[in-house]
């Protein structure tokens, strides 16, 4: 582990934990003695929140509301910043001209596109993509357009192969924000997550601490892609597992293990230290 605390008599306030390469590893479960370590901290008086790209239902919501049942949690990139508990939301709409361009590019190229509220989501294109990703996200395999979709639409998400994404990356987006990232479960796939420009986990991870009265510098990050970027450079402790990016590991001040060898527990134990 690199970098050195600078000790104070209190322990961090907050914890945000990244999930697909942080909280869950290649197995798509987490470790016993990760989920020992984070409950430990909240029993503790740390806030937990889960910062992930994954939305508010399904695996996410499960480990959100067992990390901290009546807390903050940001999802979506930040789009979806929910309550767990009171099911309050922060959460920041998608520009109605950019959600129908990216619409329109979808059915024109043939591109799997997820259009995403708070608690639902639709498909444009059916298929082996969207029934492996809803397995990952533990929800029922039931495509659903997304003209038929009833809340604000927060975010959209391209699924496509490695190969696909930098001319998906190289299109424009005007008025909106890219976030690529990747899932230990689902290698072969780069996730990039669409939302309003200026939106993504730090914002969020700004909001979540404007909630809890918590100075940013007494806030943790732990992430391992690019999506975790925004937060670690907003938080006084950013974090990168040992499986992370060259973009993470370099925004990170502390360095911690693999996400399959309880890299998290480290980064726990950190936070803990007076």
């Amino acid at each position: 582990m690199s970098g050195s605390l600078n000790y104070t008599a209190r322990m961090l306030g907050l914890i945000c934990v990244d999930v697909d390469g942080t909280l869950v590893g290649t197995g798509n479960a987490v470790r016993e003695d990760v989920w020992a370590a984070l409950a430990d901290a909240r029993a503790r008086g740390v806030r937990i929140a889960l910062c992930s790209g994954r939305p508010a239902f399904g695996n996410a919501l499960a480990y959100a509301r067992r990390l901290d049942p009546d807390g903050w949690h940001v999802f979506q990139n930040g789009a979806s910043v929910v309550n767990v508990g009171s099911g309050a939301s922060l959460s920041e709409p998608l520009p109605q001209a950019g959600l129908a361009l990216l619409l329109t590019r979808a059915h024109e190229t043939g591109r799997l596109l997820e259009v995403y509220t708070d608690n639902e989501y639709g498909v444009t294109q059916p298929g082996d993509l969207a029934r492996r990703h809803a397995e990952l996200l533990g929800v029922p395999y039931v495509p659903r357009d997304p003209e038929t979709l009833t809340g604000t639409r927060v975010r959209a998400q391209w699924v496509v192969p490695h190969a696909e994404a930098p001319a998906v990356q190289a299109e424009p987006h005007p008025g909106l924000d890219l976030h690529p990232a990747g899932s230990p479960v689902m290698p072969d796939v780069l996730f990039i997550s669409v939302t309003r420009a200026g939106v993504g986990k730090g914002s969020a991870v700004r909001q979540v601490a404007a909630e809890y009265g918590m100075p940013l510098g007494r806030v943790m990050m732990v992430g391992d892609g690019h999506n975790d970027v925004t937060a670690m450079r907003e938080v006084g402790y950013p974090v990168a597992m040992g499986n992370a990016d060259a973009e993470a590991h370099a925004a990170a001040r502390y360095h911690v293990g693999h996400v399959d060898e309880g890299g998290l527990v480290e980064a726990v134990r950190l936070a803990l230290t007076r």
